[in-house]
């Protein structure tokens, strides 16, 4: 052994007895690696697909808990020890009511969640449920943490008191500027690589702790909550008028179509509803490589009603706005998705009033209940019962989860169970980007495409397809197929742009404006109980926001005072004609009323650009003044009812009035 080794295994033992009394002094080297464990374990036992933590990780939590406790250095040793024991009981306490919160929604408690005292409360018959022995594993240091503060530990007296406060401070500067460097360092560079884009996206609670760790998740929704609180200004009373005055007429319009002879034709008919993941309409009827891409699809066009002109209406929320969208009669934010960011207002909801009517109501999708914020959002809008990927046997792993021929046949095993009228919403999955399925998922021959994403596109949608041809079958062999308005409707575009790919596949080249079109146009296919209508091909626009206003007014629903922004699109030509102008809207202000497209720019590109729909040909902006300004209408009065909260407050001053009329009448 060197004479250098020797030497410091003789300061260490000479400095031994001196040395732990120190670290013990100073807390933080307990501290910070004993919640650093917990931290750890909370990762390993939330088991998130993809998120396993790394050394970047490791270094975020190390540096978010120097900057939790790093303060304490400026106390005095009892006074630093009791607070670091405060700090760690307060630190677990949060750590495990996430834990336990994720196990049953599969996200994390947000400052809006926590304001919706029913979802938090949902928790109280199951908490019991939730435990495992394990659990105590984040509560052993507990004793430690209490004791340290009362034992002999305070130094002697060799320094001035003012030298000792002016060491801590330094010491204290020193240790926040670390824990700084290795939280923004860290979260700077994937902010700016792998995570660019995710903030204020507004896509899972989930993968903003993947980014900067769960206390710094905390940190950032209390800011982003405070954020969005202040910087919202009230709504003055006129805007808030002129809000009412635009759904008071859009429900005119809806009775004005009431008065055809679909309207509550099927009552009490039980709503099937299929949202198919990035399903688009130009793989519709269209053949590749000498195969059909969707022959059940195809097939299935025979005996039910298509609109070859329906567009999705999604923004940032992408498919959580194609749910609100259809679910609810209302468009998306411009940015963030409703489902995260305004999940406590009140809506007026397809599941919400299907269930006032007696319908028992239940959504299907297999991922984690918390991605979207579905767990609380689903239960807000009216749905009795969701099925979550927790409710699913993985007995076909594909993709991002469950493929979708599994998830529909055990969606339809729970659907044969439901009482009697019901109204079912399905999810699917399958098809999702980057849309590269296993070879085993299906024997589609891209040819040309073969091994490109456009390929695994067409693949992805030809297994989408077999999937619901198989739902389908199992719904006639049960005797639904001729006792249900079924809907089948994709949520938004594929996100693939090889616009080259798109000419080969339809035979032909894209206009600018066509290549816009096409990436707005998702099938929407209505098959009725009598099979009315069957084959039958709508050419008049529709968009997701009709989707709800049509299933009520087959089922005889009046809707004329809700708060919804579609029209039905089944009234007959005649009542349609009679509503007006159909103009499909959507969220960046582009619109279509199926003569004219009109493309939303800022004014720094020149502003927005109109457009032939029939031919793709540019015309002189003049010609869509009149409908930008409706457009613009449309979007305000929605935007406000959303970010506002106005069903909330006009529902609140309907029962005042009402009750006050009561009263005068009553003496």
């Amino acid at each position: 052994m060197s004479a250098t080794m020797i030497n410091l295994l003789r300061l260490l033992r000479d400095r031994a007895p001196r040395l732990l009394p120190a670290v013990l002094r100073s807390g933080l080297p307990l501290f910070v690696p004993a919640m650093l464990v917990k931290l750890v374990l909370f990762n390993n036992w939330i088991d998130v697909q993809y998120m396993e933590m790394d050394a970047a990780d490791a270094v975020i939590a190390a540096g978010t808990l120097l900057l939790l406790s790093g303060w304490t250095l400026l106390l005095p040793v009892r006074a630093r020890l009791v607070s670091l024991a405060a700090l760690n009981i307060l630190l677990t306490l949060i750590l495990y009511a996430d834990l336990l919160y994720f196990r049953y929604f599969q996200d994390l408690i947000s400052v809006p969640v926590l304001l919706q005292a029913r979802q938090v409360g949902s928790l109280g018959g199951s908490i019991a449920a939730l435990l495992e022995p394990n659990d105590a594993l984040l509560f052993l240091d507990w004793p430690v943490a209490a004791l340290l503060p009362w034992l002999k530990l305070a130094r002697k007296r060799g320094k001035r008191a003012g030298t000792r406060r002016a060491v801590r401070a330094a010491v204290c500067a020193a240790v926040c500027a670390a824990g700084f460097l290795m939280t923004a360092l860290p979260i700077h560079e994937a902010r700016t690589g792998w995570a660019k884009g995710l903030f204020g996206a507004d896509w899972w609670n989930v993968s903003i702790y993947n980014v900067v760790g769960l206390y710094g998740f905390h940190a950032y929704d209390a800011y982003q909550y405070m954020k969005r609180q202040y910087a919202s200004m009230p709504l003055a009373a006129e805007a808030e008028a002129e809000s009412a005055d635009w759904f008071a007429q859009r429900g005119k319009a809806r009775e004005a179509l009431s008065r055809d002879d679909r309207y509550g034709a099927y009552s009490g008919k039980n709503v099937i509803m299929i949202q198919v993941e990035a399903l688009q309409s130009f793989v519709i009827g269209r053949e590749w490589n000498g195969q059909p891409v969707t022959p059940r699809l195809n097939e299935l066009l025979g005996e039910s009603v298509y609109f070859e002109r329906f567009y999705h209406q999604t923004a940032q929320g992408r498919t959580s706005d194609a749910e609100f969208a259809a679910q609810c009669s209302l468009h998306p934010l411009a940015s963030g998705s409703v489902y995260i960011r305004h999940a406590n207002r009140a809506y007026d909801c397809l599941p919400g009033m299907l269930k006032e009517a007696g319908y028992a109501t239940a959504a299907f999708h297999a991922y984690d209940g918390g991605f979207w914020n579905r767990n609380v959002m689903y239960d807000r809008i009216g749905f009795d019962a969701f099925y979550s990927k927790k409710h699913f046997v993985l007995d076909e792993p594909l993709g991002w989860s469950l493929g979708d021929r599994s998830f529909l046949r055990q969606s339809a095993e729970r659907i044969e169970r439901l009482k009697q009228p019901f109204y079912a919403f399905l999810v699917t999955l399958s098809s999702h980007h980057p849309y590269a399925l296993p070879a085993s998922a299906g024997s589609f021959d891209a040819g040309e495409f073969e091994g490109t994403i456009f390929g695994d596109y067409l693949a992805a949608v030809h297994y989408a397809d077999a999937a619901l041809g198989e739902f389908v079958d199992r719904l006639k062999a049960s005797g639904l197929w001729d006792d249900s308005i079924v809907v089948i409707y994709g949520d938004h575009d594929n996100s693939i742009a090889e616009w080259p790919q798109y000419e080969q596949f339809l035979g032909r080249p894209l206009k600018p404006a066509e290549r816009l079109l096409l990436m707005r146009e998702v099938p929407l296919i209505l098959h009725l109980p009598d099979g009315a209508m069957g084959g039958e091909v709508r050419s008049e626009p529709g968009g997701q926001l009709d989707i709800a206003p049509t299933i009520l007014h087959l089922l005889g629903m009046d809707t004329g005072s809700r708060v919804m922004a579609g029209l039905p699109l089944l009234a007959d030509r005649e009542h349609n004609a009679s509503a007006g102008e159909r103009l499909i809207v959507f969220r960046n202000g582009s619109f279509t009323d199926g003569q004219l497209y009109y493309t939303a720019r800022p004014p720094e590109e020149g502003g927005g650009l109109c457009y032939d729909a029939q031919t793709g040909d540019p015309l002189p902006g003049s010609r869509c003044e009149a409908a930008k300004s409706a457009a613009e209408e449309e979007i305000i009065a929605s935007a406000r009812v959303v970010e506002h909260g106005l069903i909330d407050k006009w529902r609140h001053a309907e029962a005042a009035s009402t009750k006050a009329k009561t009263a005068d009448r009553f003496g």
